[in-house]
């Protein structure tokens, strides 16, 4: 337990929790963003009069924003995945708001692939949907705060808007509307984070600093910890020599 309270080296997944590391801990954290499996997304040229939220429904993920700003822009909203906001979100909805709930991984994939755009407007430590999104050759519409702004490039791979608000939405997807989208740009974002290019920048930080005595085992660690990530278990690593 004492060891654990004293890592000599913290590996998190964005600068926002690496400055939270510090103040907390004091200490300096190597900053390792979490995969995504590329692969598991597919391009369309069929793209589709829809916006989509991929999304736990919890009141900090800001879900009504998008709910409210598609009802007053009359835009038609796929959300989908459930949680305990669900009910009060539905009751925002008017019947161009569509609830699928949890969805397979195919489902996913085809509404991705043909949504005019993510619409991501909580904040997290990082944030997966924005480049689950430029896998599948789509842009996001992101809110500018928390892990987005380390994974969403504003004119290229999508929009953000400023304030936690839906007429600050709403200008930005009037924004989106105006621009075209590179699909191939936006899948080469994505790769840049794939699970692949995680698990070398692993391993060649813990090539940087383990000790030959303990490599083996942290190589090992490694390992498992790229299997959990893409699964989302991912809150920090600390390693203890």
């Amino acid at each position: 337990m004492r060891a654990s309270r004293q890592p000599n080296y913290y590996i998190t997944s964005s600068h926002l929790v690496a400055e939270r590391i510090k103040k907390v801990y004091g200490r300096e954290a190597h900053v390792i963003p979490p995969p995504i499996d590329v692969n598991r997304f597919h391009m369309s040229t069929d793209i589709e009069d829809y916006y989509l939220v991929l999304s736990r429904l919890m009141p900090y993920k800001r879900i009504d924003l998008a709910i409210e700003a598609c009802k007053r822009m009359n835009r038609r909203l796929i959300i989908i995945g459930d949680g305990p906001d669900r009910a009060r979100l539905e009751k925002l909805a008017d019947d161009r708001i569509e609830f699928l709930g949890r969805q397979p991984d195919r489902i996913v994939n085809y509404y991705a692939a043909r949504c005019r755009a993510l619409l991501f407007p909580g904040e997290e430590d990082f944030g997966m949907a924005p480049l689950e999104a430029n896998a599948a050759g789509r842009p996001a519409i992101a809110y500018r705060g928390g892990g987005a702004v380390e994974t969403v490039i504003d004119g290229k791979t999508g929009l953000f808007f400023d304030q936690p608000d839906s007429r600050a939405l709403s200008t930005a997807i009037e924004r989106f509307e105006s621009m075209v989208w590179s699909q191939i740009l936006l899948r080469r974002h994505a790769e840049k984070f794939d699970s692949n290019v995680f698990a070398f920048r692993v391993l060649q930080f813990l090539g940087s600093v383990a000790p030959s005595s303990c490599s083996h085992e942290l190589l090992s660690g490694a390992r498992l910890l790229s299997e959990n990530v893409s699964k989302r278990v991912w809150p920090r690593l600390a390693v203890v020599g």
